[in-house]
């Protein structure tokens, strides 16, 4: 079930000036699941948060559609049952932690002891319990975000979108954030995160997109953006052999006395590979698709401009 969906969305903000107008975002398309975590990534000006801006109606899209939970952002229905996290937030410093919840269960209508129960819980779930009657004046970088987040979750959202959710949080609480992220998957509900820290979105997101210039230039499985296509590395003991494959199988693109990195014409070459390495009594020890990380995927996509789609 598709709990996002975004036709030709396209947003365009009047300057006034010579130089144009600005193109915030440029025929986007996407759908986005209901149950996964989706990584929205692109560089500063993208039109990473002008997309959230419009999901949520507080700006109104030029051309175009959108849907959440098959309504537009012009029916207030549409947000009932969406937690935002915004970045660089701020929340009134006079409240308390259980005070910011009680006031953001308030603005979604829900009773007293719902906002108590749930108040009680989320703490809890962020690791803040023992800071619930302290002032947000008070709250360093990392508990502000953690705050934020139990806030964004107060009214058990079927949709969660979190810009730079773990921003000033330490590596410890960068880790226990994700596995608050991964609980609320596991609960059925869908996360769209926005993030500059890309090892993070590669170790908890199921799908991510590539916006640059308000197009998105590609969109995919972190499987399918940190998998070298048909290139494997085998670890095995080749000591000082030397391999060569034939050319209907692929390439060898590096060797050493412990690795051996093949890129294939065809998916069954792994086995004609492996056939030539045990025809030599070669001890292997393992065989996995060649990876590259999130981020330099995104790097290369980037690079390549809007001609990977």
């Amino acid at each position: 079930m598709q709990i996002v969906e975004t036709e030709n969305l396209t947003k365009i903000y009047q300057t006034g000036l010579k130089k144009g107008n600005i193109i915030a975002l440029d025929s986007v398309g996407l759908r986005i699941e209901q149950g996964e975590i989706f990584g929205l990534l692109g560089p500063n000006g993208a039109g990473k948060t002008t997309f959230v801006k419009v999901l949520l109606g507080i700006t109104r899209l030029t051309s175009g559609s959108v849907l959440i939970n098959g309504l537009p952002p012009e029916d207030s229905n549409s947000r009932e049952r969406v937690g935002f996290l915004p970045e660089n937030h701020r929340f009134p410093p006079h409240l308390t932690g259980s005070g910011l919840l009680l006031f953001a269960g308030q603005l979604h209508h829900l009773p007293e002891t719902t906002i108590k129960e749930r108040s009680t819980h989320l703490l809890r779930l962020v690791g803040m319990e023992r800071w619930g009657t302290t002032k947000i004046s008070r709250y360093s970088k990392g508990m502000a975000q953690r705050i934020g987040l139990a806030q964004a979750l107060i009214s058990d959202p079927d949709l969660l979108l979190l810009d730079e959710p773990t921003d000033g949080v330490d590596p410890v609480g960068k880790n226990e954030i994700k596995e608050v992220l991964k609980r609320v998957k596991s609960e059925g509900k869908t996360v769209l995160l926005n993030s500059h820290l890309l090892s993070e979105v590669e170790t908890i997101a199921d799908r991510v997109a590539i916006l640059n210039r308000g197009k998105v230039v590609r969109v995919g499985t972190v499987d399918e953006f940190t998998t070298r296509g048909l290139r494997y590395e085998i670890e095995a003991d080749i000591r000082e052999e030397r391999l060569e494959i034939p050319e209907n199988v692929g390439k060898v693109i590096r060797v050493t006395t412990k690795l051996l990195v093949v890129e294939l014409e065809h998916i069954d070459g792994v086995n004609a590979v492996i056939d030539q390495l045990r025809m030599k009594r070669i001890s292997i020890k393992s065989v996995q698709p060649a990876r590259i990380s999130l981020e330099q995927s995104f790097m290369e996509t980037l690079s390549d401009g809007e001609e990977r789609i």
